[in-house]
């Protein structure tokens, strides 16, 4: 059985779906059957418009031609190649045109495969800098409420997904947490940077205070909260942020695994909101999501600590996979790269943001409705519950996709994301659905 010969049913129950629940899902699934440009085609025929490019990384839409024929011109030419004690030129080169890319003195690639290889390698990389710096005894990492940074042990125990740490018990020691910035008595309805709520940033200083400056290693955030549901940082927050990590020796991380390669109108949160990190995370559209890749990149600083602390011709730095740099991996985010820059894409992101924007706050008037949030070509808008937390922002996106829209839904949060390719009739297409599903309950 082939699941175009009986469409929405599965062929085999054997797959348990990640962040699903598969009891329910299975019941009536949703399935796709092909992508290209800015829809996705269900088994059943039904075309769909991609809100949420994929799950934020499809940014420069579906099947684009130039990245799979790299792929399939590496495949044929060099399949794999072993990243420890060997090498291939592909790695090198995407590291060189990441670089290029990114902001101004983060200048050094490791490749991973996904970003929560990149958040763990992002700690570690750290902690590695401060003991090689000789300040062994900072070990102690300061993560944020509501943060998230994937699902390996170091991400999960410094983010601060409620519903992801109480399903896992076992944390990384010597985590401490600083508050969100979700202020909704006073930045409600707030479009791009909230007024309020820079203040909110001494409370890493406050955790400076109680465990001691010597005794941290890093302070990681995303500049925009996305997963969570679209958190933007207030006026002014993340560079106080900076401020207090300079201060006091800290290393600041920018999770931009959302944010990266546009979202934000540049090719990365820190540059649209003028704040450069020591360490910074990426994936999702670093390969547009063609092939699993993930990447960090960090000061030449921390790079020369590490490798210049180590003896002889010992290995600098314990850490690794078997797929760092994957050849093939790397010929897609080259071909990622290319298209962005030839069609202009992160510049294309930065003059849709205020059309796009505009048509998601035009649901405020809305019943239902608490509050929207958005920046860049990320918004997102609340829910009033239902008896069940959950319960009706779940029932809202299974009938925006129904109604031929696919979104993004976080307990009662629906999120909107589309590929930068998105186009004013699919922005109109998109705002009108949205509105007639919600006005419906």
């Amino acid at each position: 059985m082939t699941l175009h010969q009986k469409p929405n049913t599965l062929p085999t129950d054997s797959f348990w779906m990640p962040f699903t629940a598969n009891r329910q899902f299975k019941k009536a699934p949703r399935l796709f059957a092909s992508a290209e440009g800015m829809h996705y085609t269900t088994v059943d025929g039904r075309k769909v418009i991609d809100g949420s490019a994929g799950l934020w990384c499809v940014n420069a839409g579906h099947g684009r031609r130039q990245i799979a024929t790299a792929v399939e011109r590496q495949l044929m030419n060099l399949d794999f190649a072993p990243s420890f004690n060997m090498g291939h030129p592909l790695a090198f080169d995407f590291a060189e045109r990441l670089a290029e890319i990114a902001p101004k003195g983060i200048d050094r690639i490791f490749f991973t495969n996904s970003g929560s290889e990149s958040v763990d390698t992002a700690l570690k990389i750290a902690l590695a800098y401060q003991r090689a710096a000789g300040q062994a005894a900072r070990t102690r990492l300061i993560g944020r409420e509501r943060g998230y940074h994937g699902v390996g042990f170091g991400g999960m125990s410094v983010g601060g997904m409620v519903a992801n740490r109480r399903a896992f018990a076992t944390h990384l020691p010597g985590v401490d947490h600083i508050r969100h910035t979700h202020d909704l008595a006073r930045n409600a309805f707030a479009k791009d940077l909230p007024e309020h709520g820079a203040d909110l940033a001494e409370d890493l200083q406050r955790a400076v205070d109680l465990c001691g400056a010597d005794n941290i290693a890093a302070c990681i955030v995303e500049p925009i909260a996305a997963s969570t549901g679209c958190l933007v940082p207030p006026k002014g927050y993340l560079k106080r942020l900076r401020e207090i990590c300079d201060k006091h020796g800290i290393l600041l991380i920018f999770d931009e695994v959302i944010c990266g390669f546009g979202r934000t109108g540049k090719a990365f949160g820190a540059q649209s909101f003028e704040v450069t990190p020591d360490i910074m995370t990426m994936a999702k559209g670093l390969t547009n999501a063609a092939i699993p890749m993930g990447a960090v990149a960090f000061k030449d600083k921390i790079y020369q600590t590490v490798t210049e602390a180590t003896p002889g011709a010992a290995v600098e730095f314990f850490h690794g996979y078997t797929y760092s740099g994957h050849p093939v991996a790397c010929a897609a985010g080259l071909a990622a790269l290319d298209i962005y820059k030839k069609e202009g894409l992160f510049e294309r992101a930065a003059a849709l943001s205020a059309p796009f924007l505009d048509a998601v706050f035009s649901l405020r008037d809305v019943g239902g409705i608490t509050d929207i949030r958005g920046y860049g070509m990320i918004a997102a808008f609340d829910l009033a519950p239902a008896e069940k937390p959950g319960q009706r922002g779940y029932q809202t996106m299974i009938e925006i996709f129904e109604a031929g829209v696919l979104t993004r839904v976080i307990g009662d949060t629906v999120l909107v994301a589309p590929p930068f390719i998105v186009e004013d009739r699919h922005i109109d297409q998109m705002a009108t659905t949205l509105r007639k599903v919600l006005t419906r309950h």
